[in-house]
């Protein structure tokens, strides 16, 4: 792969398309793992399928009592206020609006036979992950882990705090290299990990706290950073110091937000551009993957300020680094609403291109893959995009 240090490219609105990172979605030429993967294919038997079902169903009866109680106790930290309730009923209008996109996602969600679901990879209730299979696993397969934002909230606090879901993620990121070629997967040379907003700031977190392992010298570790291809930031925030208030005039109080980050004193802590430059990750550096930092001009969760000086604090360690700007793209279009338009996709066809670089097969087939449909009616994406709470 060439050289990426000191890249910069601002893309104009009409490069920007639409697509979500899926498996069958292009070639089917490589895995996709959701929240960190594992899985099997196969057909059941009748009696096997009932048994699936009924463990299915207590698995939902204890996972909303647990989503039940983890939402009072959240409540009891959000506390009320006119910002937190504006904010809620906002995303209540955008989800509705975005709703026939998400009920034919959530059908293929729940009916295809390519995707396992809520599978576990560590001893916590948290530690579930889905895996999404290629209609062909005939041969090895490319590995891509993503790990979902949500504000470090959904799927986490209060039942962890920063320093487990970065632990939570390392772990997820171990049983993916140590397990995924029983599933057809190539953990050896094809390992990808992107992350989405606070899931970009967790998975950077992850690969910095691994770096800092290995440049101990005796240090016994489960996976290497050496192991990732190539990672992929998506609107992330990386300096905390430089996000704390930004985060409470947006909804997320000060109060909260240094709860989840264990204390002001841990925020240069869990600060990749900070981390980034210590002296201990220098001879380590050379191992880092490439770093794809994607950021829309038109973010107002997490400015986009926060991946460029992320990948300048990169270049500086010496890192490999590019940073793509999306002209007038927010903080969810990338992800959601540009999938939901269908079409063509910049951020896709960029993370296959890199995906498929080695193989010319898979980018042939790239080529005169059918286009992607769409999902959600353009008066309501726009409608979507100007009541968005993001």
């Amino acid at each position: 792969m060439a050289a990426l240090t000191n890249r910069r490219r601002t893309l104009p609105p009409d490069d920007v398309g639409s697509q979500a990172i899926t498996a069958d979605s292009v070639s089917a030429n490589y895995l996709t793992t959701h929240h960190l993967a594992n899985g099997k294919t196969g057909l059941r038997p009748p009696l096997a399928r009932q048994e699936s079902l009924r463990r299915n169903i207590e698995h939902v009866a204890a996972e909303t009592y647990l989503i039940t109680r983890l939402a009072f106790t959240l409540l009891r930290y959000l506390g009320i206020g006119y910002l937190w309730i504006s904010q809620l009923l906002a995303l209540g209008c955008y989800a509705v609006l975005l709703m026939p996109g998400f009920l034919q996602v959530a059908y293929e969600y729940f009916s295809s036979t390519k995707v396992r679901r809520s599978l576990v990879y560590g001893d916590q209730p948290r530690n579930r992950f889905d895996l999404y299979l290629p209609a062909d696993i005939g041969e090895p397969k490319p590995v891509l882990i993503f790990v979902t934002g949500g504000a470090w909230i959904i799927g986490n606090f209060p039942q962890g705090t920063i320093s487990d879901m970065v632990n939570d993620t390392s772990q997820g990121i171990s049983f993916i290299i140590n397990n995924i070629a029983n599933y057809g997967g190539d953990p050896n040379s094809r390992v990808y990990l992107m992350g989405q907003s606070a899931g970009a700031h967790i998975s950077s977190c992850a690969l910095l706290e691994q770096a800092a392992r290995e440049s101990e010298k005796g240090e016994n570790v489960s996976w290497s950073i050496s192991q990732i291809k190539a990672y992929f930031g998506l609107s992330g925030g990386y300096n905390l110091l430089d996000l704390v208030d930004h985060f409470h005039k947006r909804g997320l109080y000060r109060r909260i937000f240094l709860s989840i980050m264990e204390g002001e004193e841990s925020l240069k802590v869990f600060s990749p551009e900070i981390k980034i430059q210590e002296p201990c990750l220098k001879s380590v550096i050379p191992h880092f993957p490439p770093v794809y930092l994607v950021h829309g001009t038109a973010d107002y969760s997490i400015p986009s300020v926060a991946s460029e000086r992320f990948a300048d604090a990169l270049q500086k360690a010496g890192a490999r680094a590019e940073l793509i700007l999306c002209e007038g793209k927010t903080h969810t279009d990338l992800f959601l609403q540009d999938p939901l338009r269908g079409g063509n996709d910049y951020l896709f066809d960029h993370a296959v291109a890199i995906i498929h670089s080695n193989d010319s097969d898979a980018l042939t087939k790239d080529v005169f893959a059918p286009r992607r449909k769409r999902f959600v009616p353009e008066i309501l994406l726009k409608l979507a995009s100007k009541i968005s709470p993001f």
